[in-house]
């Protein structure tokens, strides 16, 4: 039973979020053989202060990088 756990910063929309979790699924069937019912997808959505990059929070960093 796979389960997929995709960590992103907070942002992406529910249509984009639809599309990741069926195209992760689909690859799954596609290259292991695995029954896309047996397959489970987790979206973490993490605030740009809670994620480092670069040695910077993410939000430091977009700010910096502009």
């Amino acid at each position: 039973m796979p389960y997929v756990n995709i960590q992103i910063t907070k942002g992406a929309t529910r249509k984009q979020k639809a599309n990741l979790v069926k195209d992760v699924t689909d690859s799954l069937v596609r290259e292991l053989g695995k029954k896309p019912d047996h397959i489970h997808v987790v979206i973490q959505e993490i605030e740009e202060e809670n994620w480092g990059f670069s040695g910077m929070l993410t939000d430091e960093w977009k700010k910096n990088s502009k």
